[in-house]
């Protein structure tokens, strides 16, 4: 129904009706948003580069093919727009340890609950290099499978598996890294 209702909206904008672009906003604008977020972790960043998204969009739907679907066609645009977004300026470096400086080793029990563990598992996808946090962003957090994380991202399925593979390696070792026991400093 998406598909069908895309369609005909470009096809109204490409015969100059530019309010159909709007339907296209609606109904996209809420999963773009989302994906500008798991980039940039900052609201207003990420309206930005929704905003950059879609007018990247409307003024190359002329270039869309029509060979794929749409929102194939819309993530990938939008997803070099975030890239390019993020590139001209470089968010600052996340520390992964968020149990650094805590006096009392009993009170590391707590990065156990739930809402740590998502937090160290944001703060690690965060700090993944770009060609892996991409593959990791479209496949788990938009649920993609591979063959549409390939194509958003313009890349071959067998780079896709082999970015996923890499980087649940890193995230599986910096994840693990701390969870391990520290050794406890020596009385005097």
């Amino acid at each position: 129904m998406t598909e069908d209702q895309d369609s005909l909206d470009v096809q109204r904008v490409l015969r100059g009706d530019q309010s159909a672009f709007e339907g296209i906003v609606r109904r996209w604008q809420g999963p773009l948003l989302n994906l500008a977020w798991r980039f940039c972790h900052d609201r207003g960043r990420a309206e930005e580069m929704t905003q950059e998204a879609f007018l990247k969009v409307f003024t190359a739907l002329p270039g869309w093919r029509r060979e794929g679907a749409f929102s194939t066609w819309l993530f990938a645009t939008a997803m070099n727009v975030y890239r390019s977004s993020l590139r001209r300026q470089e968010p600052p470096g996340v520390p992964l340890d968020p149990a650094a400086g805590i006096a009392d080793p009993r009170a590391t029990d707590l990065l156990f609950e739930e809402e740590d563990r998502r937090a160290l598992v944001r703060r690690a996808v965060r700090a993944l290099p770009a060609r892996y946090r991409e593959v990791i962003v479209m496949y788990y957090f938009r649920e993609m499978d591979v063959a549409g994380t390939a194509r958003a991202l313009r890349l071959p399925p067998g780079t896709v598996k082999a970015r996923l593979h890499r980087g649940r390696e890193i995230l599986n070792g910096r994840i693990a890294a701390q969870f391990r026991p520290r050794p406890l400093p020596r009385e005097a």
